[in-house]
Formats: C-alpha cells, sequence, structure tokens
C-alpha cells in the first residue's frame, strides 16, 4: 500500500456490510422515533438502505460529500481533502438519522454538523480520529488501515465505469 497513511487492509464483504448495518439498526431502534434517513452518498446508501429497512423508514434523502481524492488504480495513493458539498439538506434536522458507512478523520461529519446540527450521526464502521464525530457506530477500525468496501471489490480502488469509459 502507498505512503504511510494505510498500512492495513481490513475486507468487508457484503454478508458482513449487511450484518453490521443490522447490528446499527439495533443499536438505532430505542433512540427514535426517526423523522427520516439522509444517506451519506455514496458510501452511506448502502448501510442507509439497510437500516432504513430494518427501522421501518420510508423518508430517505441524500447528502452528497466529496473528499477522498488521488484515488488511483493498483495503490492506495489516496488522500482526504476539505469535504466538498455537492449537495446538501435544508430544513430542521432534529429527529433526522443520518447514516454513513465509515468515518475516518471526522472533515466529512464537521462539515455535516455544520449542516444538520440537531440530526443523529451513525456510521457503521469508525477509526479513532473520527468516533468524537458520531453519536452511533458498531466497529472501531485502526487508523491507519484501508477498510476495502464490497463495492470497491479489487484489492486496490477500482476505476468506475465512467472513468474506464473516458480512457476509450
Amino acid at each position: 500500500m502507498a505512503g504511510d497513511r494505510y498500512t492495513k487492509l481490513f475486507p468487508v464483504s457484503w454478508d458482513e456490510m449487511h450484518r453490521d448495518s443490522k447490528a446499527l439498526a439495533w443499536r438505532l431502534v430505542d433512540q427514535g422515533p426517526w423523522k427520516g434517513i439522509v444517506a451519506v452518498a455514496r458510501g452511506g446508501l448502502v448501510p442507509a438502505a439497510i437500516v432504513a429497512r430494518e427501522l421501518d423508514l420510508r423518508l430517505i434523502d441524500t447528502v452528497c460529500i466529496s473528499s477522498y481524492h488521488d484515488m488511483k488504480e493498483g495503490n492506495l495513493n489516496i488522500t482526504q481533502n476539505q469535504a466538498t458539498v455537492l449537495k446538501g439538506f435544508e430544513g430542521e434536522s432534529k429527529g433526522w438519522l443520518v447514516v454513513d458507512d465509515m468515518v475516518d478523520t471526522g472533515k466529512t461529519y464537521i462539515r455535516l454538523r455544520q449542516m444538520m446540527p440537531d440530526a443523529h450521526f451513525a456510521t457503521v464502521y469508525a477509526k479513532p480520529e473520527g468516533r468524537a464525530h458520531v453519536d452511533s457506530f458498531i466497529t472501531e477500525v485502526s487508523q491507519d488501515t484501508w477498510i476495502l468496501l464490497p463495492w470497491d471489490a479489487e484489492r486496490s480502488p477500482a476505476p468506475s465505469v465512467a472513468d474506464l469509459y473516458k480512457q476509450k
């Protein structure tokens, strides 16, 4: 793995993501009632769908934030820059549940708290630097670990279909 930031790999299968997202729902069920879920796109879309099903929530929104850059095929030359909001949330945040796949340094959550100060922030996986920025999580992973999520099925960040198409 390139660089000093990530020296370990923590692969997560689809079954494990489903199990851990359902465990997150169990942790959250008594903390409601919830108005709805805000999924943090893109990584939070899958866990948010599972949590929404388990909590019987039908009102689902998204916030779209980009914070990881320089993902190169074949290595983990990844940097996390300032969180850029592509689509925000408007309205009263009290009673809303924000769901994401993971918290790394907390940069995304700092920006989310500015947008939604009264929401409850939940994530499946948490690293030590970001833990204080979420209200609920399931599994803690060391800061120097790259969490390989099932939609990034290759052992390095896989190019998107759009990127492959551009290369033609």
